[in-house]
């Protein structure tokens, strides 16, 4: 079994730089899938786990409830449906984030985003379309992979003040 060529866990004597995740979040191996660089994935890619891909994937990913995160080495074109969303390699596909979307200064994603949150870091290359959305708004896909947001009313606020 070959270890992820991105470690999962800091290790002491590592420097904290070295992790591709943001400080304080505690994904392990053990609960996180990863496509290694030589992998190439033609189709769609489900599941209830995390999701670490440093090879090649071409269709979709849907992972909803979860972190994707796409390595230095990965190559994505993809419609990805995730938590999470983070983008070290390139990406060539929408993004639907149920949270955020972060794009590190060496990634690359040429598509529209549509998230609670996003964030790009200074070098980053990004080309499209961005739709913030809160977490309560839902997402309708058509086939033709144009997206139409369902407004939803309100009813809690309303019920609040009465």
């Amino acid at each position: 079994m070959s270890t992820p060529s991105a470690p999962a866990i800091t290790m002491a004597n590592e420097p904290a730089a070295a992790a591709p995740r943001p400080a304080g979040t505690t994904t392990t191996t053990a609960d996180q899938a990863t496509i290694g660089k030589s992998l190439v994935i033609k189709g769609e890619v489900t599941g209830s786990e995390s999701l670490y891909i440093d090879g090649r994937v071409e269709g979709s990913i849907s992972l909803a409830g979860n972190r994707v995160t796409i390595g230095r080495n990965g190559v994505v074109a993809a419609n990805i449906n995730a938590r999470e969303i983070v983008v070290l390699g390139k990406v060539r596909g929408n993004l639907t984030a149920s949270d955020r979307v972060d794009i590190r200064s060496d990634g690359s994603l040429t598509g529209d985003v549509v998230a609670a949150r996003i964030s790009i870091e200074d070098g980053a290359y990004f080309k499209g379309g961005i739709d913030i959305r809160k977490g309560g708004t839902p997402v309708q896909t058509k086939p033709n992979g144009k997206d139409e947001s369902a407004p939803v009313p309100e009813p809690v606020a309303a019920s609040a003040r009465a």
